[in-house]
């Protein structure tokens, strides 16, 4: 809540500190060297001037008043008689008040400016370099991975690689020469993210096992690890040797950036 602003005489003033620091401004007294017993009679004068019935209001001028009268007491009493704790100046501890508060005073009007001032000032849009917008944060892999090393995804592959030479016809597999056929790693790792998306969720061995040659589960395991390192899906291993699960992340329904993807697999 403000205090009120008191008008007596040439003096607007709204508070105990500040009815004492414009009486120095009146005077033209230096705040370390206050005539204490020519203000406090001043003062004293002006206290007895105002006209309100709140005691609350009233209390701290008459506070003021009383720390004016102990400081002119001490002022007067010789230098032998005061205590050796009370050897400095009495009014010093008054002094410092007043410049913190003439401080605060001098700074508040300050902002009242400015707050009067601010209908008359107008901000442009906020420029954004296309750099800094389009700015991605590195991936944190370890963040990805969940826990999950690298001897982990090594071992899944040894297994799923493992169980499709069980899978493999040897007396067939003797007849001729098959031409193998390339798989687009690009076009794999979108492959790939469209089963992520509607998936969500989903084994990481069963993606392996899926796939049908030999090529095609090399060039899976690696769509996988190029998504991990873009950041459109994690792994999770919940214990030891259990199943690794894929995840899909927020960022996996996002445009994809193959550019720098070499397809020579």
């Amino acid at each position: 809540m403000e205090e009120p602003i008191y008008h007596l005489g040439n003096l607007n003033f709204n508070g105990p500190l500040d009815l004492l620091l414009q009486l120095l401004e009146k005077n033209k007294v230096d705040i370390y060297d206050i005539p204490i017993a020519e203000i406090t009679e001043q003062y004293l004068d002006y206290v007895r001037q105002l006209q309100t019935e709140d005691l609350e209001l009233v209390s701290g001028f008459l506070v003021m008043a009383a720390t004016l009268l102990e400081i002119k007491a001490k002022m007067l009493l010789p230098r032998e008689a005061l205590p050796e704790e009370e050897e400095e100046d009495p009014r010093a501890e008054l002094a410092a008040r007043l410049l913190a508060y003439k401080k605060y005073k001098y700074l508040a009007e300050a902002l009242c400016g400015c707050e009067d001032q601010a209908e008359a000032l107008f901000y442009g849009q906020e420029e954004i370099p296309a750099e800094v917008k389009s700015y991605i944060p590195p991936v944190n892999l370890d963040g990805l991975l969940g826990g999950v090393t690298l001897q982990d995804l090594q071992r899944v592959f040894r297994e799923v690689m493992a169980r499709r030479e069980e899978k493999v016809d040897r007396v067939r597999s003797d007849f001729g020469v098959i031409k193998r056929e390339r798989i687009s790693l690009s076009a794999r790792i979108g492959s790939v993210l469209g089963y992520v998306r509607k998936k969500r969720r989903f084994s990481f061995r069963q993606m392996l096992e899926n796939s049908h040659e030999r090529m095609e589960v090399v060039v899976t395991f690696l769509a996988l690890l190029e998504l991990m390192k873009m950041g459109k899906i994690e792994v999770l291993q919940r214990e030891a040797f259990a199943d690794i699960e894929v995840q899909a992340t927020q960022s996996a329904d996002e445009e994809l950036d193959l550019s720098g993807i070499e397809d020579d697999v």
